[in-house]
Order: C-alpha cells, then structure tokens, then sequence
C-alpha cells in the first residue's frame, strides 16, 4: 500500500503510536520505552516538545532537524529497539515471517503542525489525554507525560487542566 507521508525537512509533528490490539504495555515498560527513544534521538536526532504514554498509546509532538524529513525511520528503530526486549504478543506465522512480534500498529498516524495556534492545541491535547482517558482527574497527576517539563518551561500553570477549567479544555477535544 502507498501511505501518504509528510517530508518536510525541519517540521514539526504530532504523531499517535498505538499497541497491537490496544495492549497496555507501554507504561509498565517505561524504562524499556524512554531507553529506546533516547538510543533513537543519538542517531537520529529530533525534539520532543511534548509527550504522554499512556497504557495502550503515546502521542508527542517532535521537531525534526533543518535537514531531515524522515520521522519514519525514527518510529521504525523506537518501535524495532523497544519490542526487541519484549516476549512476542503473537504466533501468527504473517507476523513471525516479517520478524514481528504483535507489539505495536504497523503504522503511525502523524500529522504537520502549520502553525502556532495548531501547534498549542496538540500540545494541550497531549497534556489533557491522560484526564480524557480517565487515568488522572489532573494533567499534573500523570506522571508519564512532559507536562512538568512544559510547567518549568512556563508553558503551562500547574494547575492547567483541573477542574475550574475542564469544560474549555475538553470543548478543544471532542472527538
């Protein structure tokens, strides 16, 4: 199949990158996940302005460097140096003749931010998922996300996201 992807040198995405039949797995292998990205980022480097994992997924916002397009690579060495580590999730032989192990989706969905405002609403997004989704009441409560990072950067107010102001965040989200 012919997967449209964006090559723009030097943009800025937003991705979401889903386990196989949405199996929580990524959060009890955190240490196996961030050991991935940061053995990715020394070869292929981009920025992580944002990011959240999630039991089943992980959205993050990357910027890629002046010249380079290609975040493809980049998802296929996180996903490849994270699942080496794990048992296999599958004895289909389609699967086990393609070296996979049911881990992740093949695919990843991406998306080019084109501006400040688009920029703003994914890293909200990213930051009120873990409340969407119902693991924390507050951003500032899921530990596995960049939303003290962004707080120190003076991005965020610690207390963006709670209840005072859950009806404006969530009337940006509905899906």
């Amino acid at each position: 199949m012919d997967y449209r992807r964006s090559h723009i040198a030097g943009a800025c995405y937003f991705f979401t990158v889903v386990t196989h039949h949405r199996r929580p797995i990524l959060v009890e292998n955190i240490g196996l996940l961030r050991a991935a990205f940061r053995q990715v980022k020394v070869r292929y480097p981009f920025d992580i302005h944002g990011i959240v994992v999630l039991p089943d997924h992980l959205h993050c916002l990357w910027q890629l460097p002046p010249y380079d397009s290609n975040n493809a690579i980049r998802w296929s060495q996180i996903k490849s140096l994270f699942s080496r580590e794990l048992p296999s999730f599958s004895d289909r032989p389609s699967l086990k003749n393609k070296r996979e192990k049911g881990i992740w989706q093949r695919r990843f969905w991406e998306h080019v931010i084109t501006d400040e405002h688009d920029w703003r609403t994914h890293m909200d997004y990213i930051h009120f998922n873990p409340v969407k989704h119902g693991y924390s009441k507050r951003p500032c409560d899921w530990r596995w996300s960049s939303f003290e990072q962004c707080v120190a950067k003076g991005w965020y107010s610690p207390d963006w996201g709670q209840p005072h102001d859950v009806l404006e965040v969530e009337r940006l989200f509905i899906e």
